[in-house]
């Protein structure tokens, strides 16, 4: 079993909002398909995103509304507002300045001697 693979704060939002571009999802599918997306390497558990889904939709990014999944249950499926995407290209943004200046970090660390 790999290790496991802790997000950095803010990385969880990130990535709700870039499911939710695809199309509205109920919480379980958004969960499924960055475990999907990410070969099995990230796994939301729900204790982190449905909190993460709260926060959003009070912030106004998502929005949320009840709707029957893909075996006829009730589930509450949540959208990309208007708002939403705005953010999600800052945070796209932020992401790519981000992780090049981590990346140039990471390059000049000398590797380590045998």
């Amino acid at each position: 079993m790999p290790p496991s693979t802790d997000l950095l704060q803010g990385t969880l939002d990130l990535l709700i909002l870039q499911t939710l571009a695809l199309g509205p999802m109920h919480g379980w599918g958004v969960a499924q398909r960055i475990q999907q997306v990410s070969n099995e390497v990230l796994q939301i558990g729900q204790g982190s995103l449905y909190p993460a889904l709260h926060r959003l939709e009070y912030k106004g990014w998502i929005q949320s509304g009840w709707g029957s999944s893909e075996n006829n249950r009730r589930a509450k499926f949540y959208s990309l507002t208007a708002t939403g995407r705005k953010q999600l290209e800052a945070e796209l943004e932020t992401w790519e300045r981000l992780s090049s200046a981590i990346g140039l970090v990471l390059g000049t660390v000398p590797e380590a001697s045998a």
